[in-house]
């Protein structure tokens, strides 16, 4: 099996209500079902994931409902696919350091009379981590940054906070303090 099976049956094992557990299953919340591929190409068992129900999976489970606006089929598939292994990896830290749902999946606010050619995810200042990682994985959570590994081994920090809406420092005169 694949990588992300064999995080899903490590993360049901132990997250999943067994029958002897106190737990009240009314504070569980099924995010999906998912079927895996054998290594021979067929089709392998469902694997129900189970998690905490909390901010995080209700935000999943209206981002599965439908593509937003002005967001490519793609990149949306793919933020599923990722806002699921996040969840299922870091949703509980990311809860306890106190990261909220938009801090994860938050797009650009849709401006009433939008350009020809605006595109939601071109905002980083206003996009949510789980849209930035695009099938890479994220490596540490701190309260104020992300750490992203991508597939060339290099990895991106993700800043919480102070997210510049411009680029980096130097694009604009302001960042010197002086007038021009």
């Amino acid at each position: 099996m694949g990588r992300f099976a064999d995080l899903l049956d490590t993360t049901k094992s132990e997250n999943a209500l067994r029958p002897n557990d106190k737990n009240d299953i009314s504070q569980t919340s099924v995010v999906s079902d998912i079927t895996t591929k054998t290594t021979k190409g067929g089709f392998g068992r469902l694997t129900r994931l189970v998690v905490p129900r909390n901010s995080f999976s209700d935000a999943l489970a209206e981002l599965e409902a439908r593509c937003p606006d002005y967001v490519p089929p793609e990149r949306w598939e793919q933020c599923v696919a990722d806002g699921r292994q996040f969840l299922a990896t870091w949703g509980d830290r990311a809860a306890a350091l106190g990261w909220s749902p938009s801090e994860l999946f938050g797009l650009h606010q849709v401006p009433a009379q939008p350009a020809a050619t605006y595109q939601r995810l071109s905002r980083y200042d206003a996009t949510g981590l789980i849209w930035l990682l695009q099938g890479d994985p994220v490596v540490a959570l701190t309260e104020t940054t992300a750490a992203i590994r991508h597939a060339t081994g290099n990895v991106t920090t993700y800043r919480r906070f102070h997210k510049p809406a411009l680029g980096p420092i130097g694009d604009c005169l302001d960042d010197f303090g002086t007038a021009v």
